[in-house]
C-alpha cells in the first residue's frame, strides 16, 4: 500500500513544477518586501514622532485603499491573464516598497504604502490563480496550499535583512533592498507560460466588464457563498492584522526585547510555520476536506494565541509559543486558499480570490491596528490580544462550518459543479 502523495513529484513533474516554483518565488519576494514594513515600524514611529494611533492610522489606510484596488486588479488577472498581471504587480511593489525609503511624514508614508500593498498584494490571486489551474487534481490543494509558504518564508527572508538593516544602517536604507526584485521580472517573461484553462477562455475575458465580474460574484446562485467566504476571511485578517504587524512592537514595549532580538524571534516564528502549512495542505489533501481542516486549524491557532500570551515569559518559551500558534493561526492559510481557488470558475477566479481573499485581508489589516491601538491603550497588550485576536479567530474558523466540504482530488469542474449544485 502506497502512502498519500507517493506519486506526488512525478505527477507535477514538467509544466506544473516550473510554475509552481516561480509563482513561489515571485509571491516569497513580493511577501519579502511587504514584511520589511512591519519590523521597521518601531524605528519609523520614532524617527516621524508618530505614536501607535498615528501608526495604525497609516497602516489603516494604506491596507483599505490596497484593498478595493486590488479588486479591479483581480478582475484585470481574469480578463488579461495571470502571467502579465504577476510581472505587472511585482515591478510596481518593488518600486513602491523601495520608495518607502524617501517618506517624511505620515501622508507620504501612507500613500506609499497604499501603492505597495496594492501591488504587492496583486500577487495573491495572480500566482494562486494560475498555479491552481495548472495543478494535477489529485495534488492541486497540496500545489496551491504550499505555495502560500511564499508568506512565513517572505517574512522569514526580511527579518533575516531587517535585524542587521535596522541596527547598523536605519529603516530607511533597509527599504531600497526591494529593488533586488527587479531582475525577477526577467526570468518570469522567460520561463513562465500562460495556464491553458486560462488560454481556453481567454477570447470571453478579454471582453468582460469589472461591473459584469461584480454581478456574477453576487448573483443568487453565488451570493452566499461570496459572503460567507467574505465575512471568515475578514474576522480571520482582523484577528491576523493587528496581531502581525504589532507582534514586534508588543514583544520590544510589554516583554522588553531588544528590536534585533525581536525581529528575530518573529521572523523564526513565521518560518517554522512552514511546517503547518505543510501540514494543513496534506491534511486536507489526503485525511480530511479543506473545510474541515480550516476550521480546525483556525480554532487550535486561537487556543495556541491565547497560551503564548498568557503561559510564556522568557525569551525562549516565547519563541516556542509563538512558533507554535504560528503554526496553527498562519499555516491554515495554505488549505483555506486551495478551498476558495477551487471554488470559482476559470474566468472568475482570481476575482473571486480578490474579492473572498484580497478585500477582507487588507480590510481586516487596516482595521485590526487600529483595534489594537484603541484597546492597548486602555486595557493592556495581554487582554487586547486575547481579546481582540483571540475571539475573531475563533469565529471566522466557526463560520467555514457553513460551507459543504468537497471532497479534495477531482477535477475544477466538477467542483464547480457541486457549488452549482448546491446554489
Amino acid at each position: 500500500m502506497s502512502l498519500p502523495g507517493a506519486g506526488f513529484f512525478t505527477a507535477i513533474r514538467g509544466r506544473p513544477q516550473r510554475t509552481f516554483l516561480l509563482c513561489l518565488g515571485a509571491y516569497g519576494l513580493s511577501q519579502a518586501e511587504l514584511a520589511l514594513f512591519a519590523y521597521a515600524v518601531p524605528s519609523i514611529r520614532r524617527n516621524l514622532g508618530l505614536s501607535l494611533q498615528q501608526m495604525a492610522a497609516v497602516i489603516g489606510v494604506a491596507y483599505a485603499i490596497g484593498g478595493v484596488l486590488q479588486i479591479w486588479f483581480g478582475h484585470l488577472t481574469d480578463r488579461f491573464g495571470r502571467k502579465l498581471m504577476l510581472q505587472v504587480s511585482l515591478g510596481g511593489a518593488s518600486l513602491l516598497v523601495a520608495a518607502h525609503a524617501l517618506a517624511s511624514n505620515a501622508l507620504w508614508l501612507t500613500a506609499l504604502r497604499a501603492g505597495a500593498v496594492f501591488t504587492g498584494g496583486a500577487l495573491y490571486p495572480a500566482t494562486g490563480a494560475i498555479v491552481t489551474e495548472v495543478a494535477p487534481a489529485r495534488y492541486r490543494g497540496i500545489m496551491a496550499g504550499l505555495l502560500q509558504t511564499a508568506y512565513p518564508l517572505g517574512w522569514f527572508v526580511a527579518a533575516l535583512v531587517a535585524a542587521p538593516f535596522l541596527e547598523r544602517f536605519g529603516w530607511r536604507t533597509m527599504f531600497l533592498m526591494a529593488l533586488v526584485s527587479l531582475p525577477y521580472l526577467l526570468v518570469i517573461q522567460l520561463l513562465l507560460r500562460e495556464s491553458q484553462r486560462f488560454d481556453a477562455v481567454r477570447a470571453a475575458a478579454t471582453g468582460r466588464s469589472f461591473a459584469s465580474s461584480m454581478r456574477e460574484m453576487f448573483a443568487p446562485g453565488t451570493r452566499r457563498l461570496t459572503l460567507i467566504l467574505l465575512l471568515a476571511q475578514f474576522l480571520f485578517v482582523v484577528a491576523y492584522g493587528g496581531s502581525s504587524v504589532f507582534f514586534p512592537t508588543y514583544l520590544v514595549e510589554s516583554r522588553g526585547l531588544p528590536i534585533g532580538s525581536s525581529t528575530l524571534l518573529v521572523g523564526i516564528g513565521n518560518a517554522v510555520a512552514v511546517l503547518g502549512y505543510v501540514a494543513a495542505a496534506l491534511i486536507g489533501e489526503f485525511w480530511l476536506t479543506r473545510r474541515t481542516t480550516v476550521v480546525i486549524f483556525t480554532l487550535l491557532g486561537a487556543c495556541a494565541l491565547l497560551v503564548l500570551v498568557w503561559a510564556t515569559g522568557g525569551y525562549w518559551s516565547t519563541l516556542v509559543g509563538f512558533a507554535v500558534m504560528s503554526v496553527f493561526f498562519y499555516g491554515t492559510a495554505a488549505v483555506k486558499f486551495a478551498f476558495v481557488a477551487e471554488l470559482f470558475p476559470t474566468h472568475l477566479r482570481a476575482t473571486g480570490l480578490a474579492v473572498c481573499s484580497s478585500l477582507p485581508v487588507n480590510f481586516g489589516i487596516a482595521l485590526g491596528p487600529s483595534i489594537i491601538a484603541f484597546f492597548v491603550a486602555r486595557i493592556g497588550w495581554d487582554l487586547t490580544l486575547s481579546f481582540a485576536v483571540g475571539v475573531p479567530l475563533a469565529l471566522a474558523g466557526l463560520l467555514y462550518l457553513l460551507l459543504e466540504p468537497i471532497p479534495s482530488g477531482i477535477d475544477l469542474e466538477a467542483v464547480q459543479a457541486r457549488v452549482a449544485g448546491r446554489s
